[in-house]
């Protein structure tokens, strides 16, 4: 765990952090980070007691990391942020740092609810090793979030952060999507350099490429149920839960994408439709941690009040799978 010495080196840093930043450390450089690829969106394990159980964590990025993603997500929604406490978050992120290869990008969400937490976990992630940050919409007060309230957050965190932010909007988790002109404000700012987008809606996606398209911007799928479609608009990768399971699969339909193979292309995306489905909006988490342990990761239970599956949600849960070839 992260001890008292590493929490004074994390604090020390937000203050060089905040104080450099008056000289142009973070927003003034305007770091610039190609995204483009996938990630999975990586799972918290947590032990029959609901410890974190770090040394799994390092197990499964041990796998992953022989599949060819761009990198990893860390401590997005697939990773329970909401059920962890801050040190938590850090340490998790700290350990997959460790274990990761140099050459691939390591997102870590640091989203919390007010503008002054963000800032501080965001520096906070920088210090342990993200080499961006994925900053979620605060939501609790979703009434309020106007695009004005949006803007004034994430001005402040890209203003704050030493290391480039990517703007997630998550509306199944939120109930709030980040209006396309408040993403097209935004990516006028030189440390946001992109938006993971979860909401399915390919004419979005679509909407956000081409009036971003002057500025250094880049789009992500925020799952692979509509990889292809958002690739034939414009995007430049995913962050997916899927790949925790079926990864391979998804960097292949990459490069289909890539390279123009759109029929073969949408022959796998057919069949990725059906288990994205399962593993998201369907079974959620609980779902894709089963089928993590199926196909030789460690899934595990989930933090409470998540709960496990029932028998025939476990039944409907492999069907997606075998009825698609995959099991």
């Amino acid at each position: 765990m992260l001890g008292p010495r590493v929490w004074s080196s994390v604090r020390q840093g937000l203050s060089r952090g905040l104080s450099r930043n008056v000289g142009g450390w973070a927003s003034g450089e305007g770091q610039k980070v190609d995204i483009a690829g996938i990630y999975p969106a990586v799972t918290t394990p947590f032990t029959a007691t609901a410890e974190v159980n770090y040394g799994k964590l390092e197990e499964n990025l041990h796998k992953l990391v022989n599949i060819p993603f761009r990198g990893f997500l860390v401590q997005g929604s697939n990773g329970e942020f909401p059920f962890l406490a801050s040190n938590e978050r850090l340490e998790v992120v700290s350990r997959a740092r460790q274990v990761m290869p140099k050459d691939k990008l390591l997102l870590a969400g640091s989203g919390c609810e007010s503008t002054q937490a963000t800032v501080e976990m965001t520096v906070s992630m920088a210090q342990v090793g993200a080499d961006a940050a994925l900053v979620v919409t605060p939501s609790y007060y979703r009434g309020q979030m106007s695009s004005a309230a949006l803007i004034h957050h994430y001005t402040k965190v890209a203003d704050l952060s030493p290391i480039p932010v990517v703007l997630y909007s998550v509306p199944a988790n939120t109930g709030l999507d980040l209006p396309v002109d408040t993403v097209v404000t935004l990516s006028q700012h030189p440390n946001i350099i992109g938006i993971k987008d979860s909401g399915g809606d390919v004419t979005r996606i679509g909407l956000m490429v081409h009036k971003t398209r002057r500025q250094d911007f880049q789009v992500l799928a925020g799952s692979a149920g509509f990889l292809l479609a958002s690739y034939s608009v414009g995007a430049v990768g995913g962050v997916c839960a899927l790949a925790n399971v079926l990864g391979a699969p998804v960097c292949q339909l990459e490069r289909l994408c890539l390279t123009g193979q759109w029929e073969d292309a949408q022959k796998l995306q057919l069949r990725l439709i059906e288990p994205n489905t399962a593993v998201t909006r369907r079974f959620g988490i609980p779902g894709l941690k089963k089928t993590m342990d199926w196909f030789g990761y460690y899934g595990g239970p989930c933090r409470a009040p998540l709960q496990e599956l029932s028998p025939a949600e476990e039944e409907a849960l492999r069907l997606a799978f075998t009825n698609n070839g995959w099991l």
